[in-house]
């Protein structure tokens, strides 16, 4: 388990941020720029007044195009729609950048496969911002849940953030929760219960879907998920049963304060190492391969 309290003795990573809208705002930049692990270069997007205003306050520089940020920077965190992150990632692997990936790693499978395929064969360093997965209380969970032998397992991931907000944007209100939410709960799931082997799904993903998950191990898993029911604050929530008593990993009233250093330290290792953890473009391809398809029934 990563530990932040040991003291960072290498250089700080330079990252290029794409992306100047509120995710980018409230978690990339101000990630990144908090160092010791990282340095926020600069920040280009495709609207230049919301460049500026991403990168002012830690003094970053906004690029004037995509492969100015190319020129001075040596890893590129990526916070766009997955249509543009596919698109833009492939040309930074070029450059032979390391990749701060956002889920979904593309709009759909092959755009996905091309992307970890390009950077699979450059070798260059990859991972992915599945948030939870950086925060100690799932650390915990999934050291946890891997001494059990689990039986079945429920989960949810529910919120009503495409009811309107920051977050109800095209790409989330055209394909719904399930390539949204989706990747979260299924890589949670097959981390902590055993490989996926089929899943299926019923549903609009666009208002509420159900998938059932056979897992190689026997176990099955139920998944619930939705970004369009009124709640009083969103969250995730599994259980695991099996022969002893349920094994529960509840997000809320975590401060995910708590995982954003983890994620930085994780990734400026990555970088300063060459060796990519678990959480890298190739896991964001097999929770797309499990996404599509869910997406065929």
């Amino acid at each position: 388990m990563t530990d932040i309290s040991l003291p960072w003795t290498g250089e700080p990573v330079r990252v290029g941020l794409v992306g100047a809208g509120p995710w980018a705002r409230a978690v990339h930049a101000r990630v990144l720029a908090a160092g010791p692990e990282t340095r926020l270069t600069s920040v280009w997007a495709r609207r230049e007044e919301a460049a500026r205003e991403t990168a002012a306050p830690y003094g970053a520089d906004v690029a004037a195009g995509f492969e100015e940020l190319l020129d001075g920077c040596e890893a590129v965190a990526f916070s766009v729609p997955p249509v543009v992150q596919a698109d833009l990632a492939l040309r930074a692997v070029k450059a032979g950048k390391a990749l701060l990936l956002e889920k979904p790693l593309g709009g759909d499978l092959p755009s996905a496969r091309r992307l970890a395929d390009a950077i699979e064969e450059a070798g260059v360093v990859s991972q992915l911002v599945l948030s939870n997965r950086y925060h100690p209380a799932a650390r915990r969970f999934l050291a946890a849940a891997r001494k059990l032998e689990v039986s079945g397992a429920r989960s949810c991931g529910l919120s009503g953030a495409f009811l309107g907000g920051d977050f109800a944007t095209p790409w989330r209100l055209e394909h719904g929760a399930l390539l949204d939410v989706g990747p979260h709960l299924l890589d949670l799931l097959d981390a902590a219960i055993g490989p996926i082997e089929h899943v299926r799904s019923a549903g609009d993903p666009r208002r509420w879907v159900e998938l059932t998950c056979e897992h190689v191990n026997g176990a099955v898993s139920q998944c619930s998920l939705s970004g369009s029911v009124h709640l009083p604050e969103g969250g995730t929530r599994i259980e695991l049963f099996g022969s002893e008593p349920p094994l529960v990993y509840d997000t809320t009233g975590l401060d995910y304060e708590e995982a954003w250093p983890v994620l930085r330290r994780d990734f400026a290792t990555a970088v300063r190492t060459g060796v990519p953890g678990e959480l890298d473009a190739r896991r964001g391809l097999r929770l797309q391969e499990l996404i599509a398809q869910a997406a065929r029934g």
